[in-house]
């Protein structure tokens, strides 16, 4: 069975706040097909996909910020197996830049419970994405975490879909966030602007240059300007 070409996977980007949704729609206009974005509550009212973004911290805890609302919705179940498989598959520790995936829910959840008409359309989102923003709960903003997440996200879900052999169980749809934007402090327009750049580079296989840069000045420019992108909206 072929598999899903990552150009073709729609994003959903959604957001409680109004100043990280503005900032999407103006980074994202271009790609509108693909990259969807709205405002609101990651699961009332929210679309339906396959995949939900966590923007975590490296050790997977899901006590705080917008992980505690998965927990909410999917129980700590979620949060015991995302340890349990970075201890034996990353020595307990994901860095910045990578991302994993695991099912939503165990094997002794009742899928059914989980299909509230209010909630994505009534549908169960199947896995999530686990991508730190952060080691540790910190402050980011000058940082381009946004964009290392963004990216392993994107890449995360290529690698899924290349390994999977049934089409039923690819990811065709992503949920996110804003990535580093509560807790981590990055401005709207900043994250934006480094998750577009990560969409360029690795979904649309744009900006050839920065995949094979002839010196370190050619990727330099580009670092600085996703680490110090205008904040006023």
């Amino acid at each position: 069975m072929e598999n899903m070409d990552i150009s073709k996977v729609i994003f959903h980007l959604r957001d409680i706040k109004a100043g990280m949704v503005d900032a999407w729609q103006e980074e994202f206009a271009p790609y509108s097909n693909t990259v969807k974005i709205s405002c609101g509550d990651i699961f009332k009212g929210a679309p339906a996909a396959d995949a939900i973004v966590s923007p975590a911290n490296s050790f997977g805890f899901m006590d705080g910020g917008i992980d505690m609302v998965y927990i909410n919705h999917f129980g700590w179940q979620m949060q015991h197996r995302l340890q349990a498989f970075l201890k034996q598959n990353h020595d307990g520790e994901l860095p910045v830049g990578l991302a994993v995936i695991i099912e939503t829910l165990s094997p002794d959840d009742n899928e059914k419970k989980f299909k509230n008409p209010e909630f994505n359309e009534g549908k169960l989102i199947k896995y999530l994405i686990s991508t730190p923003t952060m080691r540790i709960p910190m402050n980011v903003s000058d940082t381009v975490n946004a964009y290392l997440a963004f990216r392993a996200v994107i890449r995360a879900v290529k690698e899924h879909n290349k390994a999977e052999k049934n089409i039923q169980n690819q990811i065709t749809s992503v949920l996110c966030p804003g990535l580093g934007t509560a807790v981590g402090r990055m401005p709207p327009r900043r994250c934006a602007f480094q998750m577009r750049q990560a969409f360029e580079i690795c979904a649309l296989e744009m900006k050839s240059s920065l995949k094979n840069p002839k010196a370190l000045g050619d990727v330099w420019q580009h670092h600085e300007s996703m680490q110090h992108y205008k904040t006023k909206l």
